[in-house]
């Protein structure tokens, strides 16, 4: 889970000393890379006069805008991302590099331009990242539902199965593992294999499985103000699962600002109302073109909601573990702390089938109007 400003979340590069400092916490080998790079760029009259900005709000990579002066239309601008400590319980870096190389192919987001022992270099993307207050923008909110559905039609390499359920025991275990007997008890982990376990049945059925990011909050989509062009960026959790959790998970980080004096703070009364979730589901669907039916954004919906538990269930283990092996100033714990009560206070009306969930907005409990 990241969230980055790529422009108007870089603080300003004041002075020499600051920048200066900046330098500093680039490796030797990315440096290296970046003076290769801009070496053979024609519009750079000296690849060492480099500035240096942290982009803000990362909560597992370092990562920093890299940009030169240039006699162009415009600067010349590269990202350096360096890895962050611990993340390999999340994911293989291997692979993930293969899906950020195959997606470029595809044309679907940053080019890698070079890689180092803890991190690589990438293309910058000269577009806005989108804020929280974007995903509720009905514009905008329909051109992320119709690059979705194009993002999950991408024919990627590896396992076409589902991954969800797999992922979640083996970060389960691993949070079991680490964490002292009284957090356990707390968080309940006891438990949750059983939860996991109800989850995966209910859902269990015909759905449609694509090629998902499966962390798509405000911080990894990008818009081209001028084009309307959507970029869906950092693929590190991507995989194939259902759609519908993709969705789910996109709905769930509405309620999210990762930009504030405390980022970890949720507010659920965000959460996507019953209008605005069909709207974004029918945006999708249709995305071909043709009307969806009826039922088939219906039967989506429900999916959805019943994902939306699998997301909470997820990211509150992400945050308990990441509190064991991440350094970034984030309060994990208290994060998973609120994932883990959505999902229990969410748990018996999702679950029911006597609920009418178009007359609910859930996660707020709040009727329709």
């Amino acid at each position: 889970m990241v969230a980055i400003g790529l422009e108007d979340g870089v603080r300003s590069v004041g002075s020499v000393v600051e920048q200066e400092e900046d330098k500093g916490v680039i490796p030797m080998e990315a440096s290296k890379i970046l003076l290769r790079l801009a070496s053979g760029w024609s519009d750079v009259d000296d690849s060492r006069a480099l500035e240096v900005a942290p982009l803000q709000g990362a909560m597992t990579n370092e990562v920093y805008q890299i940009k030169w002066p240039s006699h162009g239309q415009r600067p010349r601008k590269v990202l350096v991302r360096i890895y962050g400590e611990g993340v390999d319980v999340f994911f293989d870096r291997d692979e993930e590099i293969r899906t950020f190389e195959c997606i470029s192919r595809h044309g679907q987001g940053p080019r890698l331009l070079g890689r180092f022992t803890n991190g690589r270099v990438e293309e910058f993307i000269h577009a806005r990242t989108l804020s929280a207050v974007d995903l509720r923008d009905p514009e905008i909110s329909a051109l992320v539902a119709l690059k979705l559905r194009e993002f999950h039609d991408l024919s990627m390499p590896g396992p076409s199965s589902i991954q969800l359920w797999k992922r979640m025991r083996n970060w389960l275990n691993v949070a079991k593992s680490c964490c002292p007997a009284a957090e356990a008890e707390e968080f309940c982990l006891d438990a949750l294999e059983k939860e996991i376990a109800t989850l995966e049945n209910e859902t269990i059925g015909e759905q449609r499985i694509g090629f998902c990011h499966n962390d798509l909050q405000y911080g990894n989509i990008m818009i081209d103000e001028d084009t309307g062009v959507v970029t869906i960026i950092d693929y590190e959790y991507a995989s194939y699962n259902p759609v519908a959790f993709d969705i789910a998970n996109h709905f769930c980080e509405m309620a999210a600002n990762y930009h504030t004096e405390m980022p970890h703070l949720l507010d659920y009364t965000k959460y996507p109302d019953f209008k605005e979730r069909k709207r974004f589901v029918e945006i999708y669907l249709g995305a071909s073109g043709e009307k969806a039916e009826d039922a088939e954004v219906e039967n989506l919906l429900l999916l959805v909601e019943k994902y939306a538990l699998a997301s909470h269930l997820i990211w509150g283990l992400w945050g308990i573990i990441s509190e064991k092996v991440n350094d970034i100033d984030f309060d994990y714990m208290d994060y998973a702390r609120q994932r883990f009560h959505q999902f229990w206070s969410r748990k018996s009306a999702t679950m029911d089938p006597s609920v009418n969930h178009n007359s609910l907005v859930l996660h707020t409990g709040l009727k329709e109007i």
